[in-house]
């Protein structure tokens, strides 16, 4: 399971040029959910995301939680950051879960945020959106569950 994670001043997503999610300071979240992702992966990125210290402290130094800010989190389904670009020129999207476990593992992701007090938006699981965000820094962070040993 992968997530990009952009400290936001703003952020919205869009189907068919309606708004359907928007929020102040927080974390944008693009999240992909590969074949061989479980529980221990979602539970892994969830603990992650939370206590990401990338916030700003008095003394200006990436020392906050999303919790610690009070920020909130607008979490977007991406599969293409399943992608693998070994071979060729265009990406294969073989590794990506498919539809109906993907949208479950999504799910899953944005209720452990809500128990965490994060007061979450979202985007709509399936369907082309538009994105917009104003990215605070840039602060931009990949996680991958892979990684987590």
């Amino acid at each position: 399971m992968k997530a990009v994670i952009q400290r936001v001043k703003s952020a919205s997503v869009s189907v068919d040029d309606k708004i359907i999610g928007e929020i102040a300071a927080g974390f944008l979240i693009l999240l992909g959910v590969e074949q061989s992702d479980t529980q221990d992966d979602l539970n892994y990125l969830v603990k992650k995301t939370i206590g990401l210290r990338i916030f700003k402290d008095d003394n200006k130094n990436m020392n906050l939680s999303i919790q610690d800010v009070g920020g909130k989190a607008l979490v977007v389904s991406q599969f293409t950051l399943c992608a693998d670009t070994s071979r060729g020129r265009r990406p294969s999207f073989i590794k990506a879960a498919n539809p109906e476990e993907a949208d479950s593992m999504y799910q899953q992701f944005c209720e452990q945020l809500k128990v965490n007090n994060i007061p979450i938006e979202r985007g709509r699981f399936g369907a082309m959106m538009d994105v917009s965000l104003v990215n605070d820094g840039p602060v931009t962070i990949i996680l991958d569950s892979r990684e987590k040993n």
